[in-house]
């Protein structure tokens, strides 16, 4: 079957997730919440797709299946639940341990199975299940923004889903042969380049859709556990259980070395920022954004910077102190990302864009201060000629 979004050769994720979002925003294939961008799509006839599951061999056969907690996916939490199997849902954003354990009411009617099967009864019919649990999930259920029928999988880029798995993997939990599921919209099955596939990506054996059954007899490995260098204190500190299985793992002999600032947003650039990135320039300047709301997200700021093209060198998230860092290699770059975020607002919410007063240790000093208001009107025209360059950055990428 021809692919319904058309990729071009040398795609990144970025580039590719973008087209599916905006694919399916501008023919109104979605369902709440809107817009689709930065999410797993609720696509419409998700519980169609979901439904499918039953058809599965794997699923039938399966005790205990893992479904991740997003909205398209409700329909097969319930399916599990309705066919009486141990049902896994992640932690959201693995705040609090890896999994919770559904445990529906005693003689719970398919309603009720309806209602734990809501983003509301993963909350209140739930029992965290623990990193010493001996427990061996069967069937894996994931979300997806795009996936290829060879396989290949990108999920909104957070790396959530891959780290799920990875940590599955460390406590016994799945192995190579355990059968990863996925459920999308029949538009978000593209063409995937194999060579954006690393080996901390997830990939799938299987793709619902409201249309069809995708058998995709993957060729490449699944991850085999969590791959340390890939990770820094950050990710450890958003992530408290990774702690935990790091201890478990050096404990058992296993290399713990964490590596450096992890560089993952580098592959959701465009392929010319993406190249200019792989030599590591050091960050001459830095821009301040204050006032962020609390509950946003990270996905949903820098979906808000890609918008305007403002395309920083390196996002330093603070969200619990309501601010964020964008770091250039270029001043003039940093100006013309400056002049972009004028007026910027999230969600309704106003953000405050500025040159940092102060940088932190790692980064190179920037002593630049406040511009007043007729300085931030020089700056805006002197920044003209990059603006131009911005909106032929959004032409382009709507074409």
């Amino acid at each position: 079957m021809e692919p319904c979004i058309k990729i071009n050769a040398g795609a990144t994720k970025w580039e590719i997730r973008h087209k599916v979002w905006d694919y399916m925003e501008n023919r109104n294939l979605a369902n709440f919440p809107r817009p689709v961008h930065n999410r797993i799509p609720n696509f419409k006839g998700a519980a169609q797709a979901g439904d499918k599951l039953r058809a599965l061999a794997n699923f039938r056969s399966s005790k205990v299946v893992k479904v991740n907690p997003d909205a398209p996916q409700q329909q097969a939490r319930y399916v599990t639940l309705d066919a009486r199997k141990m049902l896994l849902v992640p932690t959201p954003r693995l705040r609090n341990g890896l999994f919770n354990h559904i445990i529906p009411p005693a003689g719970a009617s398919k309603e009720d199975l309806r209602v734990c099967s809501t983003s509301q009864g993963v909350k209140e019919f739930s029992r965290p299940v623990g990193l010493d649990a001996k427990v061996t999930v069967d069937l894996v259920v994931v979300g997806s923004v795009a996936v290829s029928e060879k396989g290949y999988r990108i999920g909104k880029g957070e790396g959530y889903a891959d780290m799920e798995y990875a940590m599955m993997v460390s406590m016994g939990a799945v192995s190579s042969a355990t059968v990863v599921v996925t459920i999308v919209h029949d538009c978000q099955v593209v063409d995937i380049p194999e060579d954006l596939i690393e080996s901390h990506d997830v990939t799938v054996d299987y793709i619902l859709t409201p249309t069809r059954v995708i058998r995709t007899d993957c060729k490449l490995p699944k991850p085999e556990g969590i791959i340390w260098a890939k990770l820094d204190a950050d990710m450890l500190g958003k992530i408290p259980i990774l702690k935990t299985l790091r201890a478990l793992e050096q404990q058992s002999g296993k290399d713990v070395t964490l590596g450096k600032a992890e560089q993952r947003a580098k592959e959701d650039l465009p392929r010319e920022s993406r190249e200019k990135a792989r030599g590591e320039p050091e960050a001459v300047a830095t821009l301040y954004v204050g006032g962020i709301p609390s509950g946003l997200r990270v996905g949903e700021l820098k979906g808000a910077l890609r918008d305007r093209g403002v395309l920083p060198l390196k996002l330093h998230w603070q969200g619990p102190q309501r601010r964020a860092f964008l770091d250039y290699n270029d001043r003039r770059a940093a100006e013309a990302a400056l002049a972009a975020l004028q007026g910027l607002s999230v969600n309704g919410h106003g953000l405050q864009a500025e040159f940092a007063r102060s940088q932190r240790s790692h980064r190179r000093p920037v002593h630049a201060q406040r511009p007043a208001k007729e300085v931030q009107e020089k700056l805006l025209l002197s920044s003209f000629s990059h603006l131009c360059s911005y909106w032929e950055f959004k032409v382009n990428a709507a074409s």
